[in-house]
């Protein structure tokens, strides 16, 4: 809260009128500068003309008749004689003219006597080769250049800019804003406990280094993204009460080479310093790569950064008090050196929530916000699995833009779900225009989606269904387990997985007698589950073989290649399984809808009614083939799918069909 309330205070509109004082004195300087520059080049005084004596001599005969008589005369002795001339004379007209005349000494002291019978003023400066006026303008020049160095160094400091004397210190932060405590993380009850126990180390080392334990040097948090790794790093920053230093692996890898290892050795003698520390390195694979497995070779920036990081953590010196934790979404890139005990001792995964973890994450999220009577956490909890940490947030903060939006004082249950579709599908496109027929071959689709998995044993609740188009799809099903996650399934469970995928094809041939293009994320799903049940799982009739397997080689943080361990017969023989599954799954999907023809039908007449039902409509029509809250728009079920609606086509405000 602290960090968004500093970023608005920044962007506010005070600091953002406020004028640059120090900026606009360098622009000054700057001018002023480039005009010394120009006026020392033309010359510091008025130009001057060179004229013979017997011109000078007219002058000075002509002057108390002339409008433009002489002002002053002043003389010097030739530094570099021109004719034997030992003397110039430096005539000044009243409008500034300037003439000058060389002079031998005695023609120089004839004119002066003349000069002076006339009034005329004279000066005569012996031997002066430099003028106070190119003095001065040297110094000046001088010191605005200094100036300038000085002004442009520190303007560049206070942008944030790394000056090239700071080129290779270190980038960690020091964090002293963050009000993150373990409070605010949810979910995640084994993991928090690990860090709790860091934490507690640190403020009571007496109790471990009296039982001999020693603290682990490093933590590795790893898992997929938005689990919570980051969040978890500053909790622990929260909590810790010690300096709490954080930087990305981006962060220490330059194009020049040294200048990464530079920066480590810079960190962790900070850290040291301010021992006991913590060192947080987010997204660490960017420099924790395996090596050996770029294109750079065996020497590069960043194989040279990660062997600093290695002896820093674990070498001949000592890394006393400084607790290094790292997070990553690769973890199984990173070089095995890293890995070892002495480094990163405890190795944390960080997995995405189960049904309870959600809610307690949706509890968490829903602080500070107005949820109404009929929100259920644990039943949104149970709409959302596979969401992160991330997503709920991300969902709550969706559902409390969507009341705003709507001028609602409180979240509904309504504003979240739709929320849900919103985070899993996109918007809704509403505005988007759909014949009638194929309107018609979306509701099949996903009644037959429906149908299955509601007729299925272990398949998995059907929360939702809808024909509205969101992102790519003309609808979808939404579908929560029954009770907890399975972190197991077996080969009926995926074999019922694979039918209910198949459902919305199945459907769309026993209606329409023809096929569409909409099921081709079916079909991509459902390939891939008896691809894995062949060559991972071993549920075919090859047996228990692994037949597919990663090279080991890691190429830019991927997988370079897969090894094919088997021969071209085999291969056909994976093909062919993979094919016998599907068509198993295929017919078994036909059986079960051709035995519950008039509920598929019920279903895909009722959405194109209402266009989304839930899990108690849905519960209602299969048990009677009726849905009772829409019976007063008396749809005759006998041509359920095929019939017109009892009033004709408008457009609402938004553009939307109804």
């Amino acid at each position: 809260m602290d960090d968004n309330r500093q970023q608005q205070n920044n962007n506010s509109p005070d600091n953002k009128k406020r004028f640059n004082w120090a900026n606009l004195a360098i622009i000054i300087v700057a001018f002023i500068f480039l005009f010394a520059i120009v006026y020392a080049v033309n010359g510091c005084g008025a130009k001057s003309t060179e004229i013979t004596y017997t011109d000078a001599v007219a002058l000075l005969n002509d002057n108390s008749s002339s409008s433009n008589p002489i002002k002053t005369i002043e003389g010097t002795a030739a530094t570099d004689s021109s004719n034997g001339a030992t003397y110039v004379l430096t005539i000044t007209l009243e409008d500034n003219t300037v003439y000058y005349v060389y002079m031998t000494e005695a023609l120089y002291t004839e004119y002066v006597q003349a000069a002076e019978a006339f009034g005329v003023s004279y000066t005569y400066t012996p031997h002066s080769t430099i003028s106070i006026w190119n003095i001065i303008l040297g110094v000046v020049l001088i010191g605005m250049v200094i100036f300038l160095i000085v002004a442009f160094m520190k303007s560049s400091k206070q942008n944030g800019m790394q000056s090239t004397m700071d080129f290779t210190k270190s980038r960690a932060k020091l964090n002293r804003m963050t009000t993150t405590t373990f409070k605010d993380v949810a979910g995640m009850e084994e993991e928090k406990q690990e860090m709790e126990e860091i934490v507690d180390f640190l403020k009571n080392p007496k109790k471990y280094t009296d039982m001999g334990a020693r603290v682990p040097k490093g933590v590795l948090l790893y898992g997929k993204p938005g689990t919570g790794k980051t969040l978890l790093a500053r909790a622990v920053a929260g909590e810790a009460g010690v300096p709490f230093f954080f930087t990305t692996g981006s962060d220490l890898v330059e194009m020049f080479v040294g200048v990464g290892a530079s920066r480590v050795r810079d960190m962790f003698k900070n850290a040291k310093k301010s021992a006991p520390s913590i060192l947080f390195m987010d997204e660490i694979d960017a420099v924790g790569r395996q090596r050996g497995t770029g294109l750079g070779g065996g020497n590069d920036e960043r194989e040279q950064t990660l062997n600093q990081i290695l002896v820093e953590m674990d070498g001949f010196g000592t890394n006393t008090g400084v607790i290094v934790i790292a997070a990553t979404n690769r973890p199984d890139i990173l070089d095995p050196a890293l890995l070892r005990p002495g480094r990163f001792d405890r190795q944390i995964n960080v997995q995405t929530p189960d049904v309870k973890g959600r809610e307690a994450i949706l509890k968490v999220h829903s602080r500070g916000k107005k949820l109404a009577k009929d929100v259920d956490l644990s039943l949104i909890a149970h709409q959302t699995p596979g969401f992160t940490g991330a997503d709920l947030e991300n969902v709550m903060n969706e559902s409390a833009l969507l009341a705003a939006r709507v001028g609602s004082k409180e979240i509904t249950a309504d504003l979240i779900g739709e929320a849900i579709d919103r985070v899993m599908m996109g918007p809704a496109k509403k505005s988007r225009v759909i014949s009638k027929k194929e309107k018609e071959i979306i509701a099949h689709h996903e009644a037959g989606h429906c149908v299955i998995g509601t007729l299925l044993s272990n398949a998995n609740i059907v929360q939702k269904v809808t024909i509205i188009p969101r992102g790519d799809a003309g609808g979808y099903n939404l579908m929560g387990p029954k009770d907890e996650e399975m972190y197991l399934r077996t080969k009926d469970q995926l074999m019922e997985e694979i039918t209910g995928l198949l459902g919305g094809r199945t459907a769309e041939e026993l209606i329409f007698g023809e096929v569409t293009t909409g099921a081709s994320n079916d079909f991509l799903q459902a390939t891939a589950i008896a691809r894995a049940m062949v060559t991972e799982y071993g549920m075919s009739k090859l047996g228990p073989i692994a037949y597919e397997q990663n090279s080991g080689y890691v190429f830019l943080g991927r997988d370079y290649a897969s090894n094919k361990n088997f021969s071209d017969t085999v291969a056909h023989e994976i093909d062919e399984e993979i094919r016998t599954i599907v068509e198993d799954c295929h017919n078994t999907a036909a059986k079960l809808l051709n035995e519950n023809i008039d509920k598929l039908k019920a279903i895909a007449h009722y959405l194109l009614i209402t266009e989304t039902i839930y899990k108690p409509d849905i519960e209602e029509i299969m048990s009677t083939g009726k849905l009772k809250r829409v019976d007063d728009l008396n749809k005759p079920l006998e041509n359920l799918g095929t019939e017109e609606k009892p009033k004709e086509e408008t457009k609402d405000e938004t553009g939307q069909v109804s």
